[in-house]
């Protein structure tokens, strides 16, 4: 029986462990501080920011969304920005993504002060992962992480293998894992034999944004998945063949209309995997909880606590 790596449990831990430096931070001025910078009007990225103010709320990080039109420009949303960069009770700035066309993203990203890029996603705070030095770290990568070592599965000496390239999950978590003495290898589009390279994998991490790419013809025996996919299927028949007709996934379509999978075949992580996180319940609630983290670091730096 694969063991479920629960990420939820997982999230609850380190908003419990959060809550104290909050107290301590509110209680010599002022609580730390997010900024969310919302500009358009994106179905997906409105659910994500408001599941962010509420962990807000709910661990009393003072919170503020701005949300410019879709018509703004690159430098108007550069003199947003930079107004955030000046503002002492704010400690992160998010811009969530994706941005309106005529925006030019990597201006913006690139304008936010790297003591306040909570993201990671900045040159220089990109630079201190490489160095292995403190900073903010991307958050589902830092998720991954902390993730594998609350569950108790050593990175050191195994082999993982990293299948995505990208600037957001796949580079930086290769090289957290490198940090933790794994050896690491990362395969996208063109690797040849990709399925003969991931059955290699002591961990396996998925991260290509595409619904159950990764079958049993990926997965050694014993491996340990992480599956950092979340793809909608809106199709009866996908979701009939992806679950193999299972009438509790059938069911869940037929009130919803839609149905979450990973990139990783749900049935057969489960009957290879020594461990594996679930879609919904795994990395996902990760993400935001490692948001949390950044920005409770980010106000203790700037507060001379660390």
């Amino acid at each position: 029986m694969a063991h479920i790596l629960d990420g939820n449990r997982v999230r609850d831990e380190i908003k419990a462990e959060l809550k104290p430096r909050i107290e301590a931070l509110a209680a010599r001025g002022r609580p730390p501080g997010l900024a969310v910078v919302l500009a358009g009007h994106n179905a997906a990225s409105e659910i994500y920011v408001r599941n962010k103010v509420k962990a807000c709320q709910d661990l009393g990080i003072h919170s503020e969304v701005l949300t410019p039109p879709d018509s703004i420009s690159t430098d108007e949303l550069l003199a947003t920005v930079d107004g955030l960069n000046g503002r002492p009770e704010i400690d992160g700035i998010l811009v969530q993504l994706p941005l309106p066309r005529q925006v030019d993203s990597k201006r913006v990203l690139l304008a936010v002060a790297p003591e306040k890029d909570v993201d990671g996603f900045h040159p220089y705070n990109v630079g201190l992962l490489v160095a292995n030095l403190p900073g903010p770290r991307a958050c589902t990568p830092a998720g991954i992480l902390e993730l594998l070592r609350r569950c108790r599965v050593p990175a050191a000496g195994k082999r993982a293998v990293v299948v995505g390239r990208s600037d957001i999950v796949g580079k930086p978590v290769a090289l957290l894992l490198l940090h933790e003495h794994a050896t690491v290898t990362i395969c996208h589009s063109k690797t040849p034999d990709l399925p003969g390279v991931c059955r290699q994998a002591d961990i396996l991490v998925a991260a290509m944004g595409r619904p159950a790419m990764i079958t049993g013809e990926y997965m050694a025996e014993g491996v340990t998945v992480i599956d950092v996919g979340t793809n909608r299927i809106e199709s009866r028949e996908e979701v009939a063949r992806i679950f193999r007709n299972s009438p509790e996934k059938l069911a869940s379509f037929d009130k919803r209309g839609s149905v979450l999978v990973g990139d990783v075949d749900p049935v057969d992580v489960a009957a290879k995997a020594a461990a594996y996180t679930p879609v919904p319940g795994g990395v996902g609630p990760l993400t935001i909880a490692m948001l949390m983290v950044n920005t409770v670091q980010s106000a203790e730096r700037r507060a001379g606590l660390c």
